[in-house]
């Protein structure tokens, strides 16, 4: 690249990564949200990343750095469950059309005809199940066998299509049975990791049942219970989440079939695992159609826009101390998004 065309690759990302830095700026000095860390990734432009903000700010205050880690939440889906499960079915190892009893036979064993017995794989990552939006698992036990058993045997209540956690449960014991692993000894890859180290760490909820404010130890209520499960648990960095994005982009980080159902609609909303571009989307209304992202609830976000070679992540600590508590983080993931892809 000759001088005066990097010069103009480095200026664009700058004023591209400047604008969209501020909403970030405002939600931290307004004190909406602790801290927080944007990153941007293009292929013709480079990279940066920013943080601002306290990573902790009781009963300690620790400043938040880019080499904080995160508690992604359901980013674990997408950058973890979805792209193993896809790949197992690159390899013929799952068929993505057949029910998870194929790999689970044992779900819901005691009753032939229930309507559990014939979701599918596909199913589960488009999230168009029955499965309820949201089940506090956890309230029954913390044996995580046992609560293993109950979920694949219970009754469940069937309702319309929603999102719904326990279609990655799911789709996270089948890996489990195929590796022959619990949940905590798969590989979560190169710079991620299914817990941190406190001190490095952006803290999450002072935890009622686990009475502490919860830092580098996962704050999903299910996933603690279950010792590891496929919706939830994973952490990393800015740079390990734009890493994977980059790869994705550029076509390294997964088979092209893969990535192709990455992108590829199920409904209205969602992917094989992500989402699309909809009306009021946590991306925006600025990306291109050719853009899928996901969103934790802890207050992390992932979106990667293959139409224009560009990934930006926006990962914040907005449920320190509580979750109770507007933080403003649907509107700020939206505006950052917007000013990201601003031309």
């Amino acid at each position: 690249m000759e001088n005066g065309t990097f010069r103009t690759a480095v200026t664009d990302l700058n004023v591209r990564f400047n604008r969209a830095f501020e909403p970030l700026r405002t939600a931290v000095a307004t004190r909406r949200i602790p801290g927080g860390v944007l990153g941007i990734v293009d292929l013709k432009h480079g990279r940066r990343t920013q943080a601002i903000g306290s990573a902790e700010f009781m009963p300690k205050y620790r400043e938040m750095t880019e080499k904080t880690w995160f508690d992604l939440a359901s980013l674990t889906k997408v950058i973890f469950t979805t792209p193993r499960i896809l790949e197992l079915a690159h390899d013929g190892t799952i068929d993505l059309d057949a029910p998870l009893t194929t790999r689970l036979p044992d779900l819901r064993q005691y009753s032939a005809d229930d309507w559990e017995r014939q979701v599918t794989f596909r199913q589960c990552l488009g999230h168009q199940t029955p499965f309820p939006a949201v089940e506090p698992i956890y309230t029954y036990g913390r044996d995580p066998d046992l609560l293993r058993a109950f979920i694949l045997q219970r009754e469940w209540k069937a309702g319309p299509p929603v999102y719904s956690d326990i279609n990655f449960i799911l789709l996270g014991f089948v890996l489990e049975r195929l590796t022959g692993k619990p949940w905590r000894e798969l590989d979560p890859g190169q710079g991620f990791a299914w817990s941190a180290a406190p001190e490095n760490s952006a803290a999450t909820e002072d935890c009622t049942w686990r009475h502490r404010i919860l830092s580098g130890e996962v704050h999903d209520d299910n996933c603690s219970a279950l010792e590891g499960s496929g919706h939830a648990g994973l952490f990393g960095t800015v740079t390990s989440v734009l890493d994977f994005a980059e790869s994705l982009l550029v076509g390294t980080g997964a088979s092209e079939e893969t990535i192709k159902l990455m992108r590829t609609p199920l409904s209205e909303k969602r992917t094989h695992g992500w989402e699309h571009p909809y009306h009021d989307w946590s991306g925006g209304n600025a990306c291109s159609a050719g853009t899928i992202g996901h969103t934790g609830f802890t207050g992390t976000g992932l979106w990667i826009d293959f139409d224009r070679g560009r990934a930006w992540t926006l990962l914040t600590n907005r449920i320190h101390p509580t979750r109770h508590f507007d933080s403003g983080i649907i509107a700020l993931r939206q505006a950052v998004g917007d000013l990201v892809n601003q031309d």
